[in-house]
Order: structure tokens, then C-alpha cells, then sequence
């Protein structure tokens, strides 16, 4: 399946140090099968930057959503089950994800809905006037690619595996799973999520001089601090 994803620039590879927390599924590179809404997204990403929207289309092999390997939560539309799983990720206040899959794929909460959706946190409307309002909305389509690993199912992810960043991050998480005795998942979100690895991406810092073992022993005092 081809899929695009919307922004200022072509992604040539995926980071997910600018992925953003509080989205509908999470924090995760978000994509999408309707060409129309990407570009949307690019136009607007490009006005808000001064330049012009870029559409970088991806390769997905959908054989991940049937792949015992991948945790992975479908939503076929609006519907009760997809508001909560939202309003979830919305007023997550931890520094991890609100959830453990790898991939979702479901509609989208744009502006206009977003904005219902806080009405409806505020209990200003009711979820039944919520589903309501949205059954004659036009169609939306987004997956989210929750996990590094997710990433295996994107084509264009080679440039980012072949990063110097993520060797260090692979050693760095299968240690902590070594330590602790947690899953690659656990390990994984941890570390992207972690105050260890915003500092690892911050040239001023220049953590990233370290070696991976300094940048282990750092991480594994956040998480035992936790």
C-alpha cells in the first residue's frame, strides 16, 4: 500500500525526536493512504514554515497488521472505542506512551474535531452528541508508526537504520532489556521517551561525544529513578 506523509520538508529518514506527544495515537510517525490529505497537511506545514509543502510517499507492507510480531489496534471509524483510545492519548501526562502497540490505523481527530473532543473531556457534550456530529464527516485516514521496530514496515526507514544514532540506540536499548529483564517494546519506548535521549539529540549538550556506554549508565539512573 502506498502511503504519504505531509510536511515542510521530504523525510528521508524517520527520527522520531520530532514526533510529538499527545497526538491522537501517541507519539509515532504518522502517515496516511488518502493522497488529498497529505497534501493538505504538506500545504499547511509549508505555510506555517514559509516554505513549500513537501508529500513523501512510503511503501507499506500490509502484512504488518496480520503479523504476530506487531501489536497492533485498527479502528474502521468513529465510534465510542476510538473516542476513549484518543482521549487516552490526548491527556496522557506521562512521559511514556498511553499504550503498548506498534501500529494503529484509524481516523483522524482534525482541528474541528479535536476541538469536540476537549468539549467532550470538559463533559460540555456528551459522546452520544459527539458520534453524532460526526456521522456525515468526510473520510480520514492516518496509521501510526508507534515503535521503532514498527518501522520495518516502511520502505524508506533504511536511511534511518543505517543512522550512527540508532546503533547507539540499539545497544543502548537491548542493554536495558538485558538489565532489567523487560521486552524490546518496554526498552524501546523508554528510551525514545526519556530525558536521556532528549539531551542525546541536543548538539549543545554533546552527549552524543559520549560513548554508548556513558549514554547507558545515564539512562539506566532515569529509569531506576522511575
Amino acid at each position: 500500500m502506498k502511503v504519504y506523509h505531509g510536511s515542510y520538508i521530504k523525510i528521508d529518514s524517520i527520527d522520531f525526536t520530532f514526533c510529538r506527544k499527545k497526538r491522537d495515537f501517541g507519539k509515532g510517525f504518522y502517515v496516511t493512504k488518502l493522497l488529498s490529505q497529505a497534501e493538505y497537511w504538506a500545504a499547511r506545514k509549508g505555510e506555517d514554515n514559509d516554505t513549500e509543502g513537501v508529500v513523501t510517499e512510503f511503501e507499506f507492507d500490509e502484512i504488518a497488521f496480520e503479523d504476530e510480531d506487531f501489536n497492533v489496534l485498527r479502528f474502521d471509524g468513529y465510534n465510542a472505542e476510538w473516542l476513549d483510545f484518543i482521549v487516552k492519548n490526548r491527556t496522557n501526562k506521562k512521559t511514556t506512551q498511553a499504550h503498548d502497540y506498534d501500529i494503529i490505523e484509524g481516523p483522524v481527530a482534525d482541528d474541528d474535531i479535536a476541538t469536540k473532543v476537549y468539549d467532550y473531556i470538559k463533559k460540555n457534550i456528551t459522546q452520544k452528541q459527539f458520534l453524532q456530529d460526526l456521522t456525515h464527516r468526510k473520510p480520514s485516514h492516518q496509521i501510526c508508526f508507534c515503535t521503532l521496530r514498527s518501522l520495518q514496515a516502511l520502505e524508506q526507514d533504511k536511511a534511518y537504520i543505517d543512522s550512527p544514532k540508532f546503533h547507539t540506540g540499539k545497544k543502548v536499548v537491548e542493554r536495558l532489556m538485558l538489565d532489567n529483564k523487560i521486552d524490546e517494546v518496554q526498552a524501546t519506548d523508554f528510551f525514545y521517551n526519556s530525558e536521556t535521549f532528549e539531551k542525546l539529540t541536543d548538539e549543545s549538550t554533546k552527549l552524543y561525544q559520549k560513548s554508548w556506554q556513558e549514554i547507558y549508565k545515564m539512562l539506566k539512573n532515569e529509569f531506576e529513578s522511575k
